[in-house]
């Protein structure tokens, strides 16, 4: 299979710089006036496939609101990615894993092996851990063309004292993070595989994020207070690997499948007008 970079990169370009997260937690799903249980749970999933699996270039699920059912969950979870890659979406599951060793390794097993029912796109992982502690995963995700995004810069309050920590060589960990992923990246086009999670309501980093040279995804836009008027303050000048991701503002338009199309459709136009000609 082609680099998951390559991949990502024709599908920003073919259905527009936009990444969905399929949350179903139980407000959104009383919202939609379906029950907190697995028939629910399955309902919504596949109202979400039929609206957006073949016109947004990344679904995004959350496997912890799929994983609270049990295996009935995890089976809803499976079934759904299948229809999203069938239905030539990309699917990054949100499961943030990190550890080390054989256990990081067996994480990498469960999502980037194209054997395993859970296999997807990209994951997102987290480095704390030391950023050497995923590469069983990154080098997992590149033997089989998949994608890593890193866990790097959050806008929850209790992200900074770890994140902005300043290490012995007066970077910060969040610094640290940036540069070893683009030493992984270094001289892949059109885009490395390796991406880093920057949350869009950050305050402006200062980082030179271009240095990357890989995917950036940005959670946060909508519910979470993130607008695409903001992304160039947060992300600087090059945006064409730039991710923006809706969830909660976006999904509350259904269970209308004409709705969530059309939310889609504006979330995508915002973040073309905001994005400009780098995108």
């Amino acid at each position: 299979m082609e680099p998951f970079g390559v991949r990502l990169r024709q599908a920003l370009d073919e259905r527009g710089q936009l990444c969905v997260g399929v949350d179903p937690h139980e407000r959104l799903l009383r919202a939609w006036g379906l029950d907190d249980t697995v028939a629910g749970l399955h309902r919504f999933t596949e109202t979400v496939i039929e609206a957006l699996a073949d016109r947004v270039a990344v679904v995004k699920p959350q496997s912890a609101f799929f994983e609270r059912f049990g295996a009935r969950g995890i089976a809803v979870l499976e079934s759904a990615i299948r229809q999203f890659r069938a239905a030539g979406a990309l699917v990054l599951l949100d499961v943030k894993r990190g550890d080390i060793g054989s256990t990081v390794a067996g994480y990498a097993q469960a999502y980037l092996d194209p054997s395993s029912p859970l296999y997807v796109d990209a994951i997102t992982a987290t480095p704390y851990l030391g950023f050497g502690s995923l590469l069983p995963m990154i080098e997992m995700a590149e033997a089989y063309g998949g994608g890593v995004f890193v866990v790097t810069l959050t806008s929850n309050p209790e992200g900074a004292a770890v994140q902005r920590a300043v290490g012995p060589d007066g970077r910060t960990v969040a610094q640290l993070i940036l540069d070893e992923i683009a030493q992984v990246n270094a001289g892949v086009k059109p885009i490395g595989s390796i991406g880093a999670v920057v949350g869009a309501t950050v305050d402006p980093t200062g980082y030179d994020l271009d240095r990357v040279n890989g995917p950036l995804l940005a959670p946060g836009l909508g519910a979470q207070g993130g607008t695409p008027e903001r992304l160039r303050a947060v992300f600087g000048r090059n945006l064409s690997a730039l991710l923006p991701a809706y969830s909660r503002e976006l999904l509350g338009h259904g269970p209308s499948v004409a709705g969530l199309r059309a939310a889609a459709a504006r979330a995508l136009d915002a973040c073309r007008s905001a994005l400009g000609a780098d995108s």
